[in-house]
């Protein structure tokens, strides 16, 4: 492309694709239009395309229609919560939000109940002897068409579309194995001796050829076409996810805003809300968008967006993100930035960026069958061909054929994948792990370094009282009692952590009268007729109290330890410092271990302080820390491991986590945080238990290696079969029987995933 040239970027919804060979094609189709550069997702079902001038989305929704798939630029989505400017950002961007997850799945589910309640029969009828009533075989044709013509036209459509274009995949095969074993059930049925009444179905193992006109496959043209179409829902349900972390991200925000119009509060929309427009945030409410503090003080809660446990302190002057909560005073804000630039709308185009930039899902079953079903078809191809001149016989020629198609019609393939997945998934939703595709398995296998966030990961997110210094003659439980009533009259977080510990340890706190807060410093009031200040040391000071060598050293030491020191003081002398710290979860310590134990490296990534992050790493036994890290220097913390060779798992909670987990290899996400890390992560921890992270990884691991044991299998079986069919040792009966057999081990084998521990 030319450096000159303006550049336009649109997102297409593709439809119609069915394996990743599919994107593959899209994606070569795109990118041979002058001046276009594509990148085809197959697990997202999205084409990031830019282009210059010359081309149109009309040319690029034709060039992909051409190719036999649907494309289509996304609708506008809604205006979330508080940030409908950065919805028509990342709209601008092509995120399609106001799809229906589920709406595509309905008719595939459906599809899969009605040919699943049709087939059953079917199958246990051509099985069972005992059960073949007068005349069962023409019930069979009654219920098995409407499985095999309606309920397998997804595979016939798309095996059609490619023969239109060249190519062949997995539904080429599925489609010309059913419909054979169909085609010929019906040959039987109506021009051999099959459709005659008292016509027995006996699952006989000898190979005859002579009475090929007696013998009917409706079971395995119905049971595969079932069978298959369970493993595309199972597939289709998980790939759904995508788009739902974005969602999560944007409805962070405010619906809607209090603007300051002629010093009176009007209620706008934050869609209407303009730079330069002044604003009013209450305690409790979420910031509209990002400004500056015109006027009051307050604590706010930015731990949503930076992880940072503690709210920060604002006063005029001082820059507010959008999407924070005002945890105290009342806040009067100018507007800086509305719209796409904001920080939120920054973090959600970095999360989207991050998931349509993994590679499209190449899968050992679909890089296989590139060549394996070209193969299969010249295989049967060939068989017809030699039978007819070696005994001139069709019957007996077309009979081998079609056992070639049954016994290589990929159910086993079909169902490799999702039926592990499906076991390996509700196996760790019973451990508190919630696994949500394929695609995220082969990453675990790789895995070397696990970056751990700190916040609500490793910590609790709740500050809780951790110590408690008197001064010299001062009682614990009275500084507790005085200290802890006058907090409790406080909004502020660590005065809330404060009050409770007191209560805990000293039971109900004594009343407060005249209580007063110092914005910034700290609170006083009257406590059973003691002046009591509690806050940072400046209030302290300011107030003419002189703190002892004992507290200073207190002071310092929380400090080194990364807690918050609060100073106690009454009737004009310190009394005592208290210290409020984020609290490490009780399993972080082991959990760090058993990663060690796996050979993985652990990493505490967090925006917190290096003091803090510091001192909780030593307290759970890591090494290594990186502290004081935005959001957008997260993800490049994972792109500089990356580029260093290192495979990276990436643990954490929060928004500012959902970028990074979204471009690590594999994200793991506590599901005790916030929904947009949880969407944006591979897999969920349900708990919030760090030491199931490492639960996660093997189970993760064992449902890998099920998946492969089970497609090493059905590719094997593939391989052993194929010949035997061509030779004429098997009859479509047998081939069928095989496939059943095939399928059967496969499920088998993924149900061993319930028992991991």
């Amino acid at each position: 492309m030319s450096g000159s040239t303006a550049q336009a970027r649109v997102e297409l919804a593709i439809g119609g694709m069915t394996c990743a060979s599919c994107a593959a094609r899209v994606e070569k189709k795109l990118n041979r239009m002058d001046g276009v550069l594509a990148t085809v997702n197959y697990a997202t079902e999205k084409a990031q395309v830019s282009y210059e001038g010359g081309v149109s989305v009309g040319d690029l929704i034709a060039t992909v229609e051409r190719t036999g798939y649907t494309a289509r630029p996304p609708a506008p989505p809604p205006e979330p919560a508080g940030a409908a400017d950065a919805a028509g950002a990342a709209q601008g961007d092509g995120a399609d939000l106001s799809t229906d997850p589920q709406a595509d799945l309905r008719p595939l589910r459906q599809r899969l109940t009605v040919s699943a309640v049709l087939a059953v029969p079917v199958i246990v009828l051509s099985m069972v002897p005992a059960l073949q009533f007068l005349s069962w075989q023409w019930l069979s044709l009654a219920l098995a068409a409407p499985v095999v013509v309606w309920g397998g036209l997804p595979f016939h459509r798309a095996a059609w579309t490619n023969l239109r274009h060249g190519a062949a995949t997995m539904d080429t095969l599925v489609s010309l194995g059913t419909l054979a074993a169909f085609g010929w059930s019906v040959w039987a049925l109506f021009l051999g001796d099959a459709g005659m009444p008292g016509m027995r179905h006996g699952f006989d193992l000898t190979v005859s050829r002579a009475d090929a006109g007696t013998q009917i496959y409706l079971e395995a043209a119905a049971g595969v076409t079932a069978f298959l179409l369970l493993g595309r829902y199972l597939e289709a349900r998980s790939k759904r996810r995508a788009g739902a972390a974005l969602r999560a991200l944007l409805e962070l925000g405010a619906k809607d805003v209090a603007v300051l119009r002629d010093g009176r509060e009007v209620r706008i929309p934050v869609a209407e809300l303009a730079v330069g427009d002044r604003f009013v945030v209450r305690p409790g409410e979420k910031i509209a968008t990002d400004g500056r503090v015109a006027a009051g003080a307050s604590a706010v809660d930015t731990s949503m967006l930076t992880g940072e446990s503690v709210p920060v302190e604002v006063a005029p002057g001082d820059g507010v993100t959008g999407g924070t909560v005002n945890a105290s005073g009342r806040l009067e804000i100018e507007a800086t930035v509305v719209g796409a630039d904001t920080r939120l709308a920054r973090m959600a185009r970095l999360v989207e960026d991050a998931q349509n930039g993994k590679a499209a899902v190449q899968r050992l079953a679909d890089r296989v069958s590139a060549v394996f079903v070209p193969v299969v078809l010249l295989i049967a191809a060939g068989t017809l061909a030699g039978w007819l001149l070696a005994t001139g016989e069709a019957t007996a020629s077309f009979t081998a054929a079609v056992a070639v198609l049954i016994i290589a019609c990929p159910c086993a393939l079909g169902l490799a994948t999702p039926t592990a997945l499906m076991v390996g998934t509700g196996r760790g939703a019973q451990l508190g792990i919630l696994i949500k595709g394929p695609e995220v398995l082969e990453s675990t296998r790789r895995v070397d370094t696990v970056l751990l966030d700190k916040t609500g990961t490793v910590t609790s997110g709740r500050m809780r009282l951790q110590e408690v210094v008197p001064a010299p003659g001062v009682a614990e439980d009275e500084l507790l009692r005085l200290a802890g009533a006058l907090e409790h009259a406080s909004e502020h977080p660590v005065a809330r952590a404060l009050a409770e510990g007191a209560a805990r340890r000293v039971g109900a706190l004594p009343a407060v009268a005249d209580f007063a807060n110092v914005p910034g410093l700290g609170v006083r009031g009257t406590v059973g007729g003691h002046r009591v200040l509690a806050g940072r040391a400046r209030l302290a000071e300011e107030a003419g109290v002189v703190l002892p060598a004992e507290l200073r050293e207190a002071l310092a030491a929380a400090a080194a330890a990364g807690r918050t020191a609060v100073v106690v003081a009454w009737d004009g002398r310190a009394r005592g410092v208290l210290a409020v710290a984020d609290a490490v979860k009780p399993g972080s310590a082991a959990a760090v271990r058993e990663l060690r134990r796996m050979g993985l490296a652990p990493v505490l990534l967090t925006g917190d302080h290096e003091a803090v992050a510091k001192a909780v790493a030593a307290e759970v036994g890591i090494d290594e820390v990186i502290a004081e890290v935005l959001p957008e220097d997260k993800v490049a913390v994972v792109e500089r491991l990356r580029a260093r060779g290192r495979t990276v798992a990436m643990v954490g909670d929060g928004v500012n986590d959902a970028a990074a987990l979204a471009t690590a290899d594999l994200g793991l996400a506590m599901g005790t945080g916030t929904d947009a890390a949880i969407e944006a992560g591979d897999l969920t921890l349900v708990r919030g238990d760090l030491r199931v992270a490492a639960d996660a990884i093997r189970l993760a691991r064992a449902t890998l290696g099920t998946i492969k044991g089970n497609l090493f299998w059905a590719f094997g079986y593939n391989v052993a079969a194929l010949p035997l069919a061509a030779a004429g040792l098997l009859n479509p009966m047998i081939a069928g029987a095989a496939m059943a057999f095939s399928s059967v081990f496969v499920v088998a084998n993924s149900l061993r995933l319930r028992n991991f521990t």
